[in-house]
């Protein structure tokens, strides 16, 4: 009989954690705007703003594939990112002290807000690999430009584009959700720390590989493992984020 009960009372904590943690991306939620509309009215732009120069280097008979060739380097269909840094910083300073006063724990919070960031990741990643494929199959939206195709983007496959746009959404939501961890912790000592950690780490990485002669072993290691192995990388990187800034969180105090 106890262990009737016992069993029972697990998979109601299950539940009522399940629900806790998904009231949490509702919460996220509640501003839509923040992780869709804005990103998306980026990117819209920066097509928008490829579309007008394609239609005027055409018009002016200029050479197509020359004109597709320099788009490929143009950046435009990462221009989203770093607005996500802010979105990451956006999800844990301006909710965490509201999310914690209706009794949410810490825990969840994090969990909540990890599985909302995933969430977003995963949607912009099939919605971006599908862009390069239609970019692709259109010609460029029909004169030539190439925005989505560019860069590392249709080179490999539509689930190649998936994985990296994945694992490249997830770190950078990743970076600014944990540093504000670190800020609402330890406030600026806590952010003047990581800054110059980071900044003396970086250094002594340039100085060992300039001293050691390793510059060209790194390049051809990074060559070896390919555009995959590079993003799984990156990948480890938004997880390593994502366990510090759970880490932090904990025993971070809302103001």
């Amino acid at each position: 009989m106890s262990a009737v009960i016992d069993q029972s009372i697990v998979r109601t904590e299950a539940r009522s954690r399940a629900h806790e943690i998904w009231r949490i991306v509702r919460l996220h939620c509640v501003n839509p705007s923040v992780f869709f509309g804005i990103p998306w009215i980026i990117l819209g732009s920066a097509w928008a703003i490829m579309m007008i120069v394609g239609l005027i280097i055409t018009g002016a008979g200029g050479p197509a594939e020359d004109m597709a060739e320099g788009m490929r380097y143009s950046w435009a269909v990462l221009s989203p990112q770093w607005y996500l840094v802010v979105v990451g910083v956006q999800a844990i300073g301006m909710t965490f002290s509201f999310a914690l006063g209706f009794g949410t724990t810490r825990r969840d919070f994090w969990l909540g807000t990890s599985a909302m960031f995933a969430i977003v990741s995963f949607l912009n990643a099939v919605a971006i690999a599908t862009l390069v494929q239609i970019e692709k199959a259109t010609d460029g939206w029909g004169i030539g430009i190439a925005m989505f195709d560019s860069l590392w983007y249709g080179q490999q496959g539509w689930l190649t584009d998936f994985y990296t746009t994945l694992a490249m959404q997830l770190l950078v939501l990743f970076i600014g959700a944990s540093v504000t961890t670190v800020y609402m912790r330890w406030r600026m000592r806590g952010m003047l720390f990581v800054a110059f950690g980071a900044i003396a780490v970086f250094l002594a990485f340039i100085a060992t590989m300039t001293f050691s002669n390793s510059w060209m072993a790194l390049f051809e290691w990074f060559a070896s493992i390919g555009l995959i192995g590079g993003f799984t990388i990156v990948l480890g990187l938004a997880v390593v984020c994502a366990i510090g800034g759970y880490l932090v969180i904990r025993r971070a105090t809302p103001r």
